[in-house]
């Protein structure tokens, strides 16, 4: 055990330096061959020397620390720190994860760190929303979806909605979907897969999240110019809450306390003109649909639909219903 041990050195001498060095903190010599001989393993300052250079070598960052005395340390790993703390944070801000699921991708994270930089990571953020009893098929119903389209074949699936009762009541009579997947998409803190219906001879909208029983199919996907050329950024662009809906160009008549709102969903780029103080016309392009209207009622008068005015009467209409309904 201990002569396999010896043969190892090598390997036990880099993973002491990326657990427990960075940039910030290095290991002297005495550390090293401490630190070697508490793992049973017998060493000389020369033939670490010898290993610190083969690991160089190797393309191991390990860097000699003009400190008293010498320190040794890996400084550039595949990951600095700040890109690992924002890929921790994107681990704990995503909804669709439940937290079991986001503490074992985090803790992952956390492997490509320091031992000193992992407690710096031990961080819990609070997830506006999260669905806590929410179970882990998401993760394996997106990694499906994925060979479904890695392979070009068609996915079936049973599709499920809410009643009142927080009941699953399943759509299209219980039947399964067939349909050709498209492309997944991660928008507003779901997952959705755009899948081509060729009994309608059209694009549809799914939640993976409300999608269960997903079987990657045999039958191979329909390849048609529609699908080679579908941009997904442009419908996510348009699209509020991935609803479907008809795309309609319209210009919004936006305030100053609203433009920050605009910007966020529209982009920096969005098509705008000043139109009088503290006012802009904001030119875009929208899938018609309740959540875009719900989204424009946030705003009260500091959004409005000048053109065309046939969405304006509708979003007027739409306001209209609801205010009645509280006269029921």
């Amino acid at each position: 055990m201990a002569a396999n041990r010896q043969k190892l050195k090598l390997l036990y001498l880099m993973r002491m330096l990326m657990e427990e060095t960075d940039s910030e903190r290095g290991l002297t010599m005495a550390q090293i061959l401490e630190g070697l001989e508490e793992l049973g393993i017998s060493a000389e300052r020369k033939s670490v020397y010898r290993d610190i250079e083969a690991l160089r070598e190797f393309g191991v960052d390990v860097r000699a620390y003009q400190r008293a005395p010498v320190e040794y340390a890996v400084e550039e790993r595949d990951f600095a720190f700040p890109e690992l703390v924002l890929l921790v944070d994107a681990v704990q801000s995503s909804r669709f994860l439940t937290q079991r699921k986001s503490d074992a991708l985090v803790e992952g994270v956390k492997r490509l760190a320091s031992r000193r930089q992992r407690a710096l990571l031990d961080k819990r953020v609070h997830v506006e929303g999260r669905i806590k009893m929410q179970n882990e098929s998401v993760y394996y119903s997106v990694d499906r979806i994925q060979e479904a389209l890695a392979k070009r074949r068609k996915v079936s699936f049973l599709y499920f909605k809410y009643d009142a009762a927080k009941e699953k009541v399943a759509q299209h009579g219980g039947d399964r979907y067939v349909e050709t997947p498209v492309q997944l998409v991660y928008a507003e803190g779901y997952y959705y897969l755009v899948a081509f219906n060729e009994k309608h001879d059209g694009f549809a909208t799914y939640r993976v999240d409300r999608m269960d029983r997903i079987r990657v199919l045999d039958e191979p996907a329909v390849r048609n110019e529609r699908i080679a050329t579908f941009d997904a950024q442009k419908l996510e662009s348009r699209a509020f809450g991935m609803y479907s809906g008809s795309p309609v160009a319209a210009t919004l008549l936006v305030s100053d306390e609203a433009m920050g709102a605009v910007i966020d969903r529209f982009g920096r780029e969005v098509k705008s003109s000043l139109a009088g103080a503290g006012r802009a016309r904001v030119h875009v392009t929208v899938m018609k649909s309740p959540v875009f209207f719900g989204w424009l009622a946030q705003f009260g008068d500091r959004v409005r639909v000048e053109k065309p005015r046939a969405l304006a009467d509708e979003y007027r209409d739409y306001l209209a219903a609801i205010a009645a309904s509280y006269d029921e």
